[in-house]
């Protein structure tokens, strides 16, 4: 992470010129004696990096300075081009631009082995103008306001201020301070609509977002389940090696931690006949009475 960090700060200095201590540890989110470090280990390494005081000082490179590709391996520029590559998928500040300087650069004209979108299947255009819209929100610091569906069947306004964008278990997440619970709170992005940024301001800096942890997330079931091999590539969607067994006629029994929610429910309806709940007995009850439920709305019709 160091290396990557010292070689954007190169990097931006060669674009800009000239940029404040201040302004390169907000752009990394780290402390300005981090980045005062990271100076000084260049310096070190031999680039001709240096800083001035007094107005309109800051941190730049002596004229004509040309990135030497030696100094960083064939391996260090594949991480570099793979790390801007995800970058660009969602907007990131001049990630695309970077990242075709980057390819001359290190000479390497066939990176189209990996292509990462993170969208859902009919729905990328929806998806890339909310990531923009979120992303901007962040980086200009302004308040947003949204609807947002909770997974307890309501909708309500929220306004947040917008610190982070978060992927965790399979889903997008915005990470905000919330104005009206004058606390921090995660919310899962597909559940955000109307989204709006308003003219309100606020400093990012001000705010440090918790970590999430594990009594955030909603209380965990141990589960046994038995899957038909007609449907085993549903259980390794969902699971990991670990959690499975595969008998001999093909069925795989899965042993697995699941939050008893909303999700897990219409997760096994959603398998039909294909998957049996071996444990424990209150799931299979609560399946059969949402399957009588279902059964009465269409012998209503």
């Amino acid at each position: 992470m160091k290396l990557n960090r010292m070689f954007e700060i190169v990097y931006l200095l060669l674009e800009r010129k000239k940029m404040t201590t201040m302004e390169l540890a907000k752009h990394f989110e780290v402390s300005k004696r981090t980045i005062l470090r990271d100076i000084e280990a260049l310096s070190i390494a031999g680039i001709p990096i240096y800083t001035t005081k007094g107005k309109g000082g800051g941190i730049s490179l002596l004229d004509h300075y040309v990135l030497d590709r030696s100094m960083i391996s064939a391996d260090e520029q594949d991480q570099i081009l793979f790390a801007l590559q995800s970058l660009a998928v969602t907007h990131h500040l001049n990630a695309a631009t970077t990242l075709s300087k980057l390819q001359t650069l290190f000479k390497k004209t066939d990176t189209s082995w990996i292509e990462v979108d993170f969208s859902r299947w009919g729905k990328t255009d929806p998806d890339n103008q909310k990531f923009e819209l979120l992303k901007n929100a962040i980086l200009t610091e302004k308040a947003l306001s949204f609807s947002y569906a909770t997974s307890y069947g309501s909708t309500s306004l929220k306004i947040v201020y917008p610190l982070k964008l978060l992927f965790k278990s399979k889903a997008w997440y915005l990470q905000a301070y919330c104005i009206s619970k004058q606390d921090y709170r995660t919310y899962k992005i597909n559940r955000i609509t109307d989204l709006e940024i308003l003219d309100e301001a606020f400093s990012r800096s001000s705010y440090t977002v918790p970590a999430l942890e594990e009594k955030d997330s909603p209380t965990l079931l141990h589960l046994t389940l038995l899957f038909t091999k007609e449907i085993a590539f549903r259980a390794y969607d969902e699971f990991d090696m670990k959690d499975i067994q595969i008998n001999q006629d093909g069925s795989l029994l899965v042993d697995a931690l699941l939050p008893e929610d909303y999700w897990l429910y219409s997760f096994l309806l959603s398998l039909g006949a294909s998957v049996k709940v071996l444990s424990p007995a209150h799931v299979e009850k609560k399946l059969l009475t949402q399957v009588e439920e279902i059964k009465k709305n269409y012998l209503n019709l």
